[in-house]
């Protein structure tokens, strides 16, 4: 299943509480399922409540490979780490993206100790939204997901 889970972290802009926060949630739920129909897709993305980065750890222990792309990573790029698992069955991929203020160093400590794997997406820095979409559509080209 396909699912979005907001996360509240030290740097994000927005604060919501959780009467806006609930509302919130039902727009975007409205706006996956019509992006869904529009794009004749048969599954609906679920879109999650809001929890903080203590919990979203938690929640990522469950999947096979955790991507966090970060501003400061040099080194290891988001097509090195799709090479090493390409031939591997791997079935839950998880994105944690950052905030409109990017992470706070102990948040990446924190991601890093649960199976985080910390890459660069190259010398621009791009929007949170932008990072979405574009890691969510190299990702299902490189698994298939287009044909």
């Amino acid at each position: 299943m396909k699912e979005i889970t907001p996360v509240q972290m030290e740097r994000c802009v927005v604060k919501l509480d959780s009467k806006v926060a609930n509302k919130k949630i039902e727009r975007w739920q409205k706006i996956a399922e019509a992006a869904a129909k529009q794009s004749k897709r048969n599954s609906i993305c679920k879109i999650n409540n809001i929890i903080n980065i203590k919990n979203i750890c938690n929640v990522v222990q469950n999947y096979d490979i955790v991507l966090v792309p970060y501003e400061n990573e040099e080194n290891t790029t988001l097509k090195e780490i799709l090479k090493t698992i390409e031939n591997k069955k791997i079935s839950n991929i998880a994105i944690v993206i950052g905030p409109e203020g990017g992470f706070e160093e102990k948040e990446i400590e924190m991601l890093k100790q649960n199976n985080g794997k910390i890459i660069t997406l190259g010398k621009r820095i791009l929007r949170t939204e932008t990072v979405a979409i574009a890691m969510s559509s190299i990702i299902m080209y490189e698994f298939g997901e287009f044909e």
